[in-house]
């Protein structure tokens, strides 16, 4: 295994659930983290201890807008002149059967979980070139099997995967790794985001039905994908609650 001490990560969505664990994991392995999310406010509740052997800094940054994309990568590579490890883990759950739908929330999707994590690997890719990094894509067990009711969701993480693995394919010669994370029902604000009142209801009894993940069973998953020895690169990996069936 490779240590990471000293190196330079940047985590999108980190101003909760996975994306924090992420973060605080991180720096726990002596990283230089530069956390970023539109919650600024929550942000800074990584940054109230430093606890974890490495360093986090926060930054505002909202994925759908290239321009803040782009500033936080370079107000990364400004502050610590390098940058080793993306975590692009920024993503929203509007789920809602088609017929009902916002399709305002559509385009917050496709923007967020799609778009967005494009704007994050075009604006990081010459700079992992030049480390011969990694970027880990948060893609979902939606992007593996689409259901009723979140259609357009799982279009964005299908996507997401179909991004990553073109992506893969252009750049693993050169030294970077590309790696996908599809988790299955973790414990996190994600289902809250839901609008559709039956929608909720069920989400709510789905997932008390089950042992769900903790932000901190995906996060040592990003762990383990990121301190690989170099020639080794886990591609994909899909973590599931064992409770979960589909």
């Amino acid at each position: 295994m490779q240590s990471l001490e000293g190196k330079v990560a940047l985590v999108t969505g980190a101003s909760s659930g996975i994306g924090a664990a992420v973060a605080q994991t991180l720096a726990g392995a002596g990283m230089k983290v530069v956390a970023g999310a539109r919650r600024t406010e929550r942000l800074a509740e990584l940054t109230a201890t430093q606890e974890y052997g490495g360093e986090i800094v926060t930054v505002k940054l909202d994925v759908t807008d290239e321009q803040s994309v782009r500033d936080a990568v370079a107000t990364t590579v400004e502050r610590f002149g390098r940058l080793d490890l993306v975590v692009n883990n920024a993503g929203v759950m509007l789920v809602g059967p088609v017929q009902t739908a916002d399709t305002a929330d559509w385009n917050r999707m496709v923007q967020t979980n799609l778009l967005g994590s494009m704007y994050v690997a075009h604006a990081a890719l010459p700079h992992l070139l030049e480390t011969k990094g990694t970027l880990i894509q948060t893609s979902s067990t939606s992007g593996r099997s689409a259901s009723a009711g979140n259609g357009v969701y799982a279009a964005t993480k299908f996507g997401v995967n179909a991004f990553t693995e073109a992506l893969r394919q252009e750049v693993t010669a050169q030294g970077v790794r590309v790696v996908s994370i599809a988790p299955g029902m973790v414990d996190t604000e994600l289902a809250s985001h839901v609008t559709d009142p039956q929608i909720l209801a069920m989400a709510a009894k789905l997932y008390a039905s089950v042992r769900t993940l903790s932000p901190q069973d995906i996060a040592n998953a990003v762990l383990y994908a990121a301190t690989q020895p170099d020639h080794v690169t886990v591609n994909e990996l899909t973590i599931r609650p064992t409770d979960q069936v589909a």
